[in-house]
């Protein structure tokens, strides 16, 4: 393309969504050829046409008719439909250019589903027009099924051709210097083959999920349609805000389902189709952490309650800045600490999802599917992240046994929780009871800063207090009476888990003796009978390390307060060694 060319196009790439800029720009600077559309790929791209005014369309026809609109020739392809064409003036060109070069073959398959069939003839018809300095784009769709990502080993030899074939032509200069470039579009990176990912000549330009201007231009473009049914005080703009993680095609699908039901949107019924839409789209591997209450209902613990509230405060205030990037929750086997992060859910109002399993046995599909809920994550911020068993979930980069996916997906998750451009975007909890076998990587400054650890209840008002609590948390009905009298008489140490425990048994004491209220027999018999799994070496190791993890003295019980650090390591180790644990 000439200079005046290139010039000519600026102002016109300057109108274009970031996505879009750049893959024009670097199209129009002509060091590549080859390039990789991935992200939300299956969308309606917006493009303004007029001030105010947006036209949607698919992106296949956005980068056909918005970013390639001067080509000569644009080719579309994928196993389903083999070679179609952007105008039906461009099929006709290229059946008539193949043939006269294939006259013995009248009755060749020149618009084959079969990639080998389809790239054969198409690089003969790009070699072919290089004289004819004829400009030709090529857009295939669904580019995982042409090279996966597998080991070599396992392509066929069909899969073979289409990776050779490709990586001759994202690399060849003169289909850069004649005008001919191939767009491959993929929803993962991770779905494709690294050999083409990785590839230095090629161009990997991202499109993400709609930001809140966007989705507002949308749902102003559908009330304009008369296609919304607004309730009384609900705007685009705060229907915007709350649908972040949602992309056009989602928001389509919900007003189309309000208005055939003639059903007003809310802004609880957007919040609760968002939550449906997203856990569909994460196909299983993202969960939302629904949260009655808030840390109100949290009984002790007052240091970490006031640095939750603190963080609340700031939320609300629009402070991110001034977030951790993360926290590290520890404690011993039931202290409450995902109960704690799921109160902290209810206080500050924004949502928190939960990872489940995404590993999977197959070669790329792990890496697929950690791509998905991170770029899930990035749409929807702000959001908070609980990954629970964190030490256990997360893994670490030594792993061994797995062709090296570990270590690839614990690296891809420590650089991602280490982007600083998500500080109070998107907020971690990593939650354990062995802090000690979290790698140093996940836990330092810049990933999970805050280190928080819970304790049992040590005094007896403490415990009064936990009980209290919990009785609010159950919605218990229960005689009124002195509780402290009941632990003196039994003394054992208990966590929350163990309390619920006995209240639980108790109901059920009283539900059997045709009770309505637990009385004092039933929860003094329940707890006489009471007997707590007994691990003390465990609890013991867990709220040793526990300490160890601490961040500030003033969370530390008083027991542990006085404790020389470097006696704590040796009782640690000597602990691991009763357990039958290597130290590490």
């Amino acid at each position: 393309m000439p200079d005046q060319l290139i010039l000519k196009h600026l102002p016109f790439i300057k109108i274009l969504p970031a996505w879009a800029q750049e893959l024009s720009y670097k199209y129009c600077s002509k060091t590549a050829n080859l390039y990789i559309v991935y992200g939300n790929i299956r969308d309606f791209l917006p493009h303004k046409m007029h001030e105010g005014e947006f036209i949607f369309v698919k992106i296949q026809n956005y980068i056909s008719e918005v970013l390639f609109g001067n080509r000569d020739i644009i080719i579309y392809y994928d196993r389903s439909s083999g070679l179609t064409f952007c105008k039906p003036e461009m099929k006709q060109e290229y059946l008539q250019e193949i043939r006269s070069q294939h006259v013995k073959e009248p009755t060749g398959d020149f618009l084959s589903r079969e990639p080998t069939n389809a790239f054969h003839y198409l690089e003969k018809y790009f070699y072919n027009n290089i004289r004819n300095k004829m400009r030709i784009v090529l857009i295939i769709d669904y580019a995982e099924t042409i090279v996966p990502n597998t080991d070599i080993s396992h392509y066929t030899d069909e899969d073979r051709y289409c990776l050779v074939i490709l990586d001759r032509w994202g690399t060849d200069p003169i289909f850069s210097e004649n005008d001919i470039s191939i767009i491959l579009l993929t929803e993962n990176l991770a779905d494709l083959s690294f050999r083409i990912v990785r590839s230095p000549s090629t161009v990997k330009v991202n499109i993400p999920i709609p930001d809140e201007k966007v989705r507002e231009s949308f749902f102003d473009y559908l009330y304009k349609k008369e296609k919304l049914l607004l309730a009384r005080g609900v705007t685009t703009k705060n229907m915007a805000t709350i649908t972040s993680g949602l992309n056009l095609v989602n928001i389509n699908q919900l007003a189309a389902e309000s208005y055939q039901e003639n059903r007003e949107i809310t802004l609880d019924y957007l919040k609760e189709k968002k939550k449906e839409i997203i856990e569909s789209e994460a196909i299983g591997l993202l969960e939302f952490i629904e949260s009655d209450y808030d840390l109100s209902m949290v009984s002790g613990h007052n240091f970490v309650k006031k640095r939750f509230k603190s963080a609340a405060r700031a939320i609300k205030q629009g402070r991110l800045d001034v977030l951790p990037m993360g926290y590290l929750i520890s404690g011993a086997v039931g202290t409450g600490k995902s109960y704690m992060v799921t109160a902290f859910a209810g206080e500050i109002g924004i949502p928190i999802v939960r990872f489940q399993n995404f590993r999977s046995k197959w070669q790329g599909v792990t890496e697929s599917n950690l791509e998905k809920l991170l770029n899930i994550l990035k749409a929807m911020a702000p959001v908070g992240v609980m990954i629970d068993e964190a030490d256990a979930f997360l893994g670490h980069r030594h792993q061994e046994g797995d062709s090296g996916t570990s270590n690839r997906i614990f690296a891809q998750i420590a650089s991602f929780m280490g982007n600083t451009d998500y500080r109070g975007k998107i907020i971690w909890f990593l939650i354990t009871c062995r802090p000690d076998l979290l790698p140093m990587d996940l836990k330092r400054q810049g990933r999970a800063e805050e280190h928080l650890a819970l304790f049992y209840p040590e005094t007896m008002e403490e415990k009064q207090l936990l009980f209290n609590t919990l009785v609010r948390k159950l919605k218990l009905k229960i005689q009124k009476m002195d509780v402290i009298d009941l632990f003196k008489k039994y003394r054992f140490v208990f966590s929350g888990a163990d309390l619920e425990s006995i209240l639980i048994r108790a109901k059920f004491l009283a539900t059997m003796n045709n009770h309505i209220v637990i009385t004092e027999s039933d929860l003094e018999e329940t707890i006489g009978d009471f007997v707590p799994p007994t691990y003390p070496h465990e609890i013991a190791l867990q709220n040793l390390v526990a300490v160890m993890e601490c961040t500030s003295r003033e969370m530390v019980p008083k027991r542990f307060q006085d404790l020389n650090r470097q006696n704590i390591v040796t009782e640690v180790r000597q602990l691991k060694t009763l357990i039958g644990e290597r130290d590490i």
